[in-house]
């Protein structure tokens, strides 16, 4: 784990938070967030879905395993007024358990063995946000190891259990220089 650890904290300190946009998938349907309540940015990073989300009113938990990521996030937040808890977390089912959340929010970050979990942390009514790599790539971004891409309409089945609100992984159809590539789009409802 320190090895994960030290990879992440690498990159984040070499990173300019700047840099870092909030998810599409949260941004472009940031209406049909609640006015209030309690989100989870998981595997947060820089945590620029967690700025986001409590600049829409939302009090805001960021998990992530790179404590230099957390700082920068901690400075953020306070700098900034907002109501976000960042916590390093070596994120795994039980990290779930005390909790429950309006919305939860994954960007860039696929671990399988957590969909019961991250349902199960989901309040009834509330909203799960989802958007990662896929398989079918037309570059080189993001990684390339099987594990850490999804296959064709693999969130939907992922989290069958929630509502279908949205889904969207454009693949390599049509001009593949244009819109979103090389990422799905999820959203579902508990």
């Amino acid at each position: 784990m320190n090895a994960l650890i030290n990879k992440w904290n690498l990159l984040y300190n070499q990173a300019d938070v700047a840099d870092y946009k909030a998810a599409k998938v949260l941004t472009e349907n940031s209406f049909l967030l609640p006015s209030s309540g309690s989100a989870l940015d998981l595997a947060c990073g820089l945590g620029a879905n967690s700025v986001f989300l409590a600049q829409q009113g939302l009090a805001v938990t960021a998990w992530d395993i790179s404590n230099v990521a957390i700082d920068k996030l901690k400075v953020i937040a306070a700098t900034q007024r907002l109501n976000i808890n960042a916590c390093q977390e070596n994120i795994q089912v039980e990290s779930f358990a005390k909790y429950r959340f309006d919305v939860i929010v994954v960007s860039r970050f696929l671990d399988r063995t957590l969909s019961d979990a991250i349902i199960g942390a989901i309040k009834p009514n509330g909203l799960l946000f989802y958007q990662t790599f896929n398989r079918e790539k037309t570059n080189q971004v993001g990684p390339n190891n099987p594990d850490y891409l999804l296959a064709a309409h693999e969130l939907c089945s992922m989290f069958a259990k929630l509502k279908l609100v949205f889904y969207r992984d454009n693949a390599l159809i049509g001009n593949t220089s244009q819109g979103l590539r090389n990422e799905a789009q999820f959203i579902g409802q508990k």
